[in-house]
């Protein structure tokens, strides 16, 4: 094989099927189509990477990913005929004729048509015809077609594509009013007058210019259509090209605080960040975003880091549940403040109200996704078969008493696992998570929430069991295995609530993003769920994180140390915090998908802050910060330039005044239970 062709198998490997692409036909066709051969030869080199790259004339070649993605949306059949909107280079072009029997494509620029069907020619492409014309016009003389794919954003889709489209063709295009986003679609003709939508995510393209897209000059309201606000020369510095990139953000009680965020709907699962462990800015926009997806798309699923018995008890809270016997306070051990918060309060109230009167089918759910709280998910498995089984709970107490000596304090089973050599309790608790997994068809037939909630608790054991006995061998084998666990607890929920259950992640940036862009992938071997999400779920997990410049935070200074209110020292020269701080606008947005030029300007890798439960700003440069590449760690970065430190409930630090109205009151709130 040729360096090309290894280099082809590496991008369809890593940057198509490893994104969820599955489609053999279409991914064989992007291996055997040369690539290097479609892109200007001063670009050569840069052919395989997972970006557009221009081809003069204003127009670029998508990236691999967006390319293989239309050609699987389009549904391609061997016997199809294809219209191929913008073909640009030809490349999609002469992928699409690797699939159909025959491709008309068209493009409107003649000097870009001229060089398109040289490159066809030499690739053997000859089931193609190329003409040059508008492309929003199609092809009439050669409809009907099976599929048609558009490469390039229009404001609708044209009224002569939807015409030319065969009954059961699918049309594959990008809609939107501006360069900022569009939608891309697949539209199937059912009928003669009938057209179902689907929507596949949020991608950007060239305008689509003529009769029936924008005009060559002007849209249609009479601004120049995806203009980049000033200044965007490439030699603006990076601070100004982020300003100009941001969508500026509404305040944080306004309603169009989340308008920005439903670019994200599409997708299955939205992970959201946070720079800290104690900042209110990142849970109310997290709570704000999540309503958002709640209520307008269905999302049911709110899953946190957070111990899975301690986020049961607001569960049934939530759900309208009565509290169940003996199930402890949540969230009474450090750090309290985490999610015993105003902030969390007022989220789990609203998520309260929107879920009475619903159908059980019809609620959301807060569930917790971490695996601290060993001896509440033990009881929490014991209680459930108590109820559905008692052979089986004395059963459960024999296999869970080897841990039970080590449940107020887990991390002494670690050391004396690591002492005697070998894992005593471990047999025991893997056996247990067996057993209930065997049995769950019968007990999830009496109450299917009820089992799901048991058979988490007794994964929990099993992975806390391990979590403590690896986390004297070394830092990344226990943070990996707490991640995975997090990990296979959000599939589960997934798994559990259908096909059609969709879930927001709220979980600090060290969780949320990539690994594989930090040096917690590069140089410490460690994984994380933002990793895991991308690796299952491909385009369909949305990964965002939240960053801070100055102002003050809620932490400690030591493992079970007392909370205090610590000012956050200004974010260092080097740091991507620090460009954002220089931007100078106070709220925002930023995307950072790979086509867009200021991600490309921020893939030097760069400090980036992380403040967890703890903060020592005194160390802060070596205990603190750590190397990432945001635009491959996240696919959208949330900045807030100052931010204020979250309001502890009762039990938690100081409690806030006290308001009949104010629902993080402790005799209003689930944690006064």
């Amino acid at each position: 094989m040729t360096d090309a062709g290894r280099e082809r198998e590496r991008m369809v490997e890593r940057q198509i099927a490893a994104r969820g692409v599955t489609d053999p036909r279409v991914l064989d066709a992007m291996r055997r189509v040369p690539r290097e051969d479609f892109v200007p030869p001063s670009l050569r080199e840069f052919a395989f990477e997972d970006a557009p790259l221009g081809i003069g004339e204003g127009q670029t070649i998508s990236q691999p990913y967006i390319v293989a993605r239309m050609l699987e949306a389009a549904a391609i059949g061997p016997d199809d005929r294809v219209l191929d909107v913008g073909a640009g280079s030809g490349y999609a072009t002469a992928v699409a004729s690797r699939l159909a029997r025959r491709v008309h494509a068209i493009e409107r620029i003649a000097s870009l048509a001229d060089a398109a069907r040289e490159r066809l020619r030499a690739a053997g492409c000859d089931n193609v015809e190329l003409r040059t014309g508008d492309g929003t016009l199609g092809w009439p003389g050669a409809a009907p077609f099976d599929a048609i794919l558009v490469a390039a954003g229009g404001p609708e889709v044209p009224k002569a594509l939807r015409e030319q489209l065969a009954i059961g063709g699918r049309l594959v295009m990008p809609v939107g009013d501006t360069q900022d986003i569009q939608r891309l679609l697949r539209i199937t003709r059912t009928d003669e007058h009938r057209f179902d939508e689907q929507f596949l995510g949020d991608v950007r393209f060239v305008p689509l210019i003529g009769e029936q897209g924008w005009t060559d000059k002007t849209e249609k309201g009479g601004q120049t259509p995806f203009s980049d606000p000033p200044p965007t020369s490439r030699d603006a510095p990076l601070p100004q090209r982020i300003a100009a990139a941001a969508i500026p953000l509404a305040a944080l009680d306004d309603d169009g605080f989340a308008d920005p965020f439903e670019r994200f709907a599409g997708t299955r699962v939205v992970l959201l960040g946070e720079a800290s462990h104690g900042t209110s800015e990142f849970y109310r926009a997290r709570a704000r975003i999540t309503q958002r997806l709640i209520a307008r798309h269905g999302f049911n699923i709110v899953a946190v880091e957070a111990d899975w018995p301690d986020a049961a008890v607001l569960n049934r809270h939530v759900r309208g549940l009565p509290p169940r016997d003996g199930a402890e306070p949540p969230f009474t051990r450090f750090p309290t403040w985490m999610w015993r918060n105003r902030e969390v309060a007022v989220f789990v109230e609203w998520l309260r109200a929107r879920n009475a009167g619903r159908p059980a089918g019809e609620q959301a759910g807060f569930y917790g996704l971490d695996l601290y709280n060993l001896n509440a998910s033990m009881r929490a498995v014991i209680d459930y078969l108590d109820r559905v089984d008692p052979e089986a709970a004395r059963v459960a107490r024999e296999r869970y008493a080897c841990l039970t000596p080590f449940r107020s304090a887990p991390q002494a089973y670690g050391r004396m696992a690591l002492t005697k050599g070998y894992a005593p309790c471990e047999q025991a608790a893997v056996a247990m998570l067996r057993e209930l997994l065997g049995k769950r068809l019968e007990y999830a037939a009496g109450d299917g929430e009820s089992f799901l909630d048991a058979a988490a608790n007794a994964r929990l054991v099993r992975d806390a069991e391990a979590y403590y006995r690896v986390m004297y061998y070394g830092s990344a084998e226990s943070w990996n295995l707490r991640d995975t666990h997090m990990f296979e607890t959000l599939t589960q929920l997934l798994d559990a609530h259908g096909p059609d259950s969709r879930a927001v992640v709220w979980a600090h940036n060290s969780h949320i993003g990539d690994a594989r862009a930090t040096d917690m992938g590069w140089t410490r071997g460690e994984l994380n769920i933002g990793q895991l999400c991308r690796e299952r779920f491909g385009d369909q997990a949305a990964l965002i994180g939240f960053g801070t410049h100055a102002g003050h935070v809620a932490a400690a200074s030591d493992w079970d140390a007392p909370m205090e209110v610590k000012r956050i020292r200004p974010s260092l020269a080097d740091s991507y915090e620090r460009l954002c701080h220089d931007s100078a606008v106070p709220r925002f947005l930023l995307p950072l998908a790979a086509d867009r030029p200021v991600a490309q300007r921020l893939l030097e890798p760069r400090l980036e802050r992380f403040i967890g439960v703890i903060y020592r700003p005194e160390t802060e440069r070596w205990s603190h910060y750590s190397e990432a590449c945001l635009p491959q760690q996240f696919d959208a970065w949330v900045w807030f330039d100052e931010t204020t430190p979250v309001t502890p409930l009762p039990g938690a630090g100081e409690a806030p005044p006290a308001d009949a109205d104010d629902p993080s009151r402790d005799d209003l709130y689930p944690f006064g239970l």
